[in-house]
């Protein structure tokens, strides 16, 4: 179950955190994996490590938010028959204190970004007879997150376009879902505390694993699981879903 044999697997952002998470387990159920990195020493080091474990990955230096290097990425590698959405930012701010700067930022690798790699590679699942699409969304698309406005806007935004891109393509056989996780303990979330709350990392650790009601921070490991089975062709009946992934932060928070 759970195979992957034989496919070519996009992923952005699969250089770290969650994304290489999803690239190393892919890779491993037999998947060709192609992983897109504005950082190209992290993509390479995760390469490395999917060879070593004698699974098939390339990576390729490209900013998500350029559509044409996109283009020019998704033409070296031809064939896709799986995007996984991954690449991501986050910004701490409210409505009015959200600089332009900062919205636009945030608005062009999360949004613009998904969207340019859905306007390269659904013209290839198509002439190739089908595909999956997951879009990594958050629990920002749906609950009332403090501070972080820019960042709840781009995810809404991902959960939209994967009910969108569900519906318009269905007759393609292409499928498109989301993951919506809480808080996952990733080396962005290390770096995101230390820079914002200096002094007081490990409370703020604590704190941020409390707010969920499992009592810690999710796995990436656990969100790649989860990938896995919505891009596998057991996962073929499931289309235009989100799922959340959140250690119970939606429905047992009051």
């Amino acid at each position: 179950m759970f195979s992957l044999k034989g496919k070519s697997a996009v992923i952005t952002g699969g250089g770290s955190g969650i994304g290489r998470a999803i690239a190393m387990l892919f890779a491993s159920r037999g998947a060709q994996v192609h992983i897109l990195e504005l950082d190209a020493s992290s993509a390479i080091e995760t390469v490395n490590d999917i060879k070593l474990a004698q699974g098939q990955a390339q990576s390729y230096s490209c900013d998500v938010s350029s559509q044409q290097r996109v283009h020019e990425t998704f033409k070296e590698i031809s064939n896709i028959d799986v995007l996984v959405n991954n690449a991501g930012i986050a910004h701490i701010g409210k409505a009015d204190t959200t600089s332009e700067e900062d919205f636009i930022r945030v608005f062009n690798v999360n949004v613009k970004g998904a969207y340019n790699c859905l306007h390269a590679a659904i013209p290839m699942m198509k002439k190739n007879g089908g595909g999956v699409i997951l879009n990594m969304a958050s629990i920002a698309a749906t609950v009332g997150i403090t501070d972080r406005f820019a960042y709840s806007m781009s995810k809404g935004a991902i959960a939209a376009m994967t009910l969108s891109v569900a519906r318009d393509y269905i007759d393609d056989h292409i499928r498109c879902n989301s993951i919506s996780p809480a808080r996952v303990h990733t080396p962005f979330v290390d770096g995101f505390i230390a820079k914002n709350y200096a002094g007081k990392e490990q409370e703020t650790f604590e704190k941020l694993s409390a707010s969920q009601p499992i009592g810690r921070m999710g796995k990436p490991e656990e969100v790649a699981s989860l990938a896995l089975y919505l891009c596998s062709d057991e996962a073929g009946f499931v289309t235009g879903n989100d799922y959340p992934l959140d250690g119970g932060f939606i429905k047992l928070n009051n």
